[in-house]
């Protein structure tokens, strides 16, 4: 097709400072060893805080479109799906190394293309996102392991946050008995709305404690790592698991083997960015089924091009509730 115009929001990261906002791009500007897509809906993440900043260390290259994640149409034929077709892209090196989803077009490489479940519209794809594709791998891990809903107490920690809300919605639509754990207590009434049966205050995981502690939890989806996970794992039941795929709280894990060889703990880690193909497409036709979430709408919150810098910024600083999603359409 013939050279197209459209709207972008771009981030130059090679300087000190913030550089970033809404500009006009052409489809000459792609890559040209993917197929053409219509982007209806993106999401944030805290990924794409990162990639979006000079300190963020995310950027492989810059100036760079971020968003590791998008919605839209096919408007050429990719293996097998074809021209029109809608789809779903996220992980890979999308919004790290290849432009990303906060852009009306992007190049695609065809082994990264899932199609939307006939079941489930774009936007309610990108209110889930990269975080709920990674919440639904988490939610799904734990069963593989035993850890059902008839088991006990599932944790969730982080719950406010993209990937802990919809691991709530997800593990209640299951019929988890689910505690919340959370630094924002104001939210409490919120995650109850989500599914969660309890909230706790994450001041009860931050402290350094002891390798082994009273056992409360069956499982667990945490998406804070640090003296968290090292808590929840010393606080999880015999033959339990414990699903890991965050770090804001630290990259580091100062635990011991002792819940691991005394009460058998599983210590599963989560990668949403590389999972295979087949495995991927698996995982969102269960998501749009009986892993979605009853009340999508009290988790994603609909911006646009214009609003993302501030957004972008509220995501870094701890301002996180549920998921904004990212209206490609909208002015």
């Amino acid at each position: 097709m013939a050279s197209a115009s459209f709207r972008a929001f771009r981030a130059d990261t090679s300087g000190d400072a913030i550089d970033r906002g809404v500009v006009t791009m052409t489809t000459d500007d792609l890559a040209d060893d993917g197929v053409l897509v219509e982007v209806h809906y993106s999401s944030v993440n805290y990924k794409d805080g990162l990639a979006s900043t000079p300190t963020g260390r995310v950027a492989r290259f810059s100036p760079m479109v971020p968003g590791v994640d998008l919605a839209g149409v096919l408007l050429e034929d990719a293996g097998d799906l074809s021209a029109g077709t809608e789809v779903i892209a996220h992980g890979y090196d999308l919004g790290v190394n290849r432009h990303g989803g906060f852009a009306q077009f992007a190049s695609i490489p065809v082994e990264w293309l899932v199609p939307l479940p006939p079941s489930m519209t774009a936007r309610q794809a990108m209110v889930l996102g990269t975080a709920g594709y990674t919440a639904a791998l988490s939610v799904v891990a734990l069963a593989e392991r035993g850890v059902g809903p008839d088991a006990g107490d599932v944790l969730v920690t982080g719950a406010t946050g993209g990937v802990g809300s919809t691991a709530v919605g997800m593990l209640a639509r299951l019929g988890y008995r689910v505690v919340a754990s959370t630094g924002k207590p104001t939210e409490a009434d919120w995650l109850t709305t989500l599914g969660a049966a309890e909230v706790i205050d994450r001041a009860e995981l931050t402290e350094a404690g002891k390798p082994l502690q009273q056992m409360r939890w069956a499982g667990a989806v945490d998406c804070v790592g640090g003296d968290t996970l090292a808590n929840v794992l010393a606080q999880t039941a015999y033959g339990g698991a414990v699903a890991a795929s965050g770090l804001t709280g630290g990259n580091t894990l100062a635990t011991t083997v002792l819940p691991f060889i005394l009460r058998g703990v599983d210590l599963i880690g989560i990668d949403s960015v590389q999972t295979p193909l087949a495995r991927r497409r698996e995982v969102w036709n269960r998501i749009a089924t009986d892993l979605l979430p009853a009340d999508l709408d009290a988790i994603g919150t609909d911006i646009g091009l214009d609003d993302l810098d501030g957004v972008l910024t509220k995501i870094l600083t701890g301002g996180a509730r549920g998921r904004w999603v990212v209206d490609l359409q909208k002015t």
